[in-house]
């Protein structure tokens, strides 16, 4: 089985509505004006791998950046694939605007984030892969989603990660629902162990295990233990 896995900017509505679902939906697969934020696309590094062309929008936005792009390229790029895998954290809340256009909600002050300054939106695993599976028509793993907490040995010699626990248990929550309407093949944890992370080094810990990197000594948090049933009971525990 042969597939890749992008990471990019995931979009959920603000409610249930038609409009509002349709609005988070055009968000998702439209690029952004700003050119700064073209690495956070979905079409464009998805539909030239599943659709066959490059969003008509970004070629002309980005024309000053590329080089040309044959008939002979695309055919490389689109060569089948089996699964789709999608690295999801979070997203945006979007709903209709006023003016018949999509726009994002902004958050509150004291909307809850992780340690690394995430943003905790359960809602994302849900709607990322309905949006996705929905456009590309192939089986979707989710292959990394996790959160880094201020993870600390206790007095008792333990790891107690709450946060962790009820983080998982909210987007997993999501992700269940999902799996009842769309083909979802997989679900990865990141991480197993606190690592080094590719952009803050040893500052952040995603891990269900901990690693002491003095000694390294490893310790199972409380959600390793928590996740484990939740494995075996193949969801039924969420």
């Amino acid at each position: 089985m042969i597939g890749y896995a992008p990471t990019c900017g995931m979009c959920y509505p603000e409610s249930d509505k038609t409009e509002d679902v349709e609005a988070a939906r055009q968000m998702m697969f439209s690029l952004q004006p700003d050119d700064r934020n073209w690495t956070w696309n979905v079409p464009w590094w998805s539909d030239p791998v599943l659709l066959g062309h490059y969003p008509e929008e970004g070629l002309k936005q980005y024309e000053q950046y590329l080089p040309g792009i044959t008939d002979e390229d695309l055919r490389l790029i689109s060569e089948p694939i089996d699964v789709y895998g999608q690295n999801i954290y979070n997203g945006r809340c979007i709903r209709m605007g006023a003016d018949g256009k999509p726009e994002d909600v902004t958050r509150y002050q004291g909307f809850p984030k992780t340690a690394i300054d995430w943003p905790v939106t359960p809602e994302a695993l849900y709607w990322g892969p309905k949006f996705l599976y929905e456009r590309y028509h192939k089986p979707v793993y989710i292959t990394e989603n996790g959160l880094s907490c201020h993870d600390v040995i206790s007095l008792d010699g333990k790891v107690h990660d709450p946060n962790r626990i009820d983080f998982l248990a909210r987007y997993l929550h999501e992700l269940k629902k999902a799996a009842g309407e769309i083909d979802l093949r997989g679900y990865f944890q990141w991480s197993l162990m606190d690592n080094f992370e590719w952009a803050k080094g040893y500052s952040e810990r995603f891990g269900l295990v901990y690693v002491d990197y003095r000694t390294q000594e490893r310790i199972l948090k409380d959600s390793a233990y928590w996740y484990r049933d939740v494995i075996q009971s193949n969801g039924e525990k969420l």
